[in-house]
């Protein structure tokens, strides 16, 4: 009976999903001033330490807002996604909101959200897709684009939605 949860606790589910969502941002922001790869001491009794790595870095040049709702509660998926020279993601577009970072290559992003209608997304630039509207990446380089990203989407929803009729115009 997923209907009949109380509101509190669709609350405080989604307050952690964008809570979390949000430290991953922050994570992305100070990555420049935090050793990529050293150990820290564990908070715990136990002596082991505990290793972060950080695997792709971008900044966002004005502040980030995520706001995902959905009846049956919000998914989170990370996801390395790599296009070969010459591909493309196809004309897409998403229920929920998308955090990503160029981790190698250049990545040209199409959609009407731009002034021009294309960007250019280089390797350390990071990428903000919000829900409904159309988009295409394609990588028109000669070596791959790397993108690792943060799907944040509706439950039951597709991560991208390819039947363009569920598109914003």
């Amino acid at each position: 009976m997923k209907a009949s949860r109380p509101r509190t606790l669709d609350r405080a589910r989604t307050t952690v999903l964008l809570l979390a969502a949000i430290l991953a941002l922050s994570a992305c922001s100070t990555a420049a001033d935090a050793p990529s790869a050293s150990p820290t001491a564990s908070p715990t009794e136990s002596h082991a330490p505990v290793e972060a790595v950080d695997l792709a870095a971008g900044e966002q040049d004005a502040p980030v807002e995520v706001s995902v709702s959905g009846d049956d509660g919000v998914g989170v998926t990370f996801r390395e996604i790599t296009l070969a020279p010459g591909a493309s993601t196809g004309v897409h577009c998403h229920y929920g909101q998308l955090v990503a970072v160029v981790s190698e290559g250049t990545l040209t992003h199409y959609a009407d959200i731009y002034p021009s209608g294309v960007h250019v997304y280089k390797t350390g630039d990071s990428i903000i897709e919000g829900a409904g509207y159309r988009h295409e990446g394609r990588n028109e380089g000669d070596e791959n684009v790397v993108l690792w990203v943060t799907y944040i989407i509706p439950e039951g929803k597709p991560l991208a939605e390819t039947d363009l009729s569920h598109c914003d115009a």
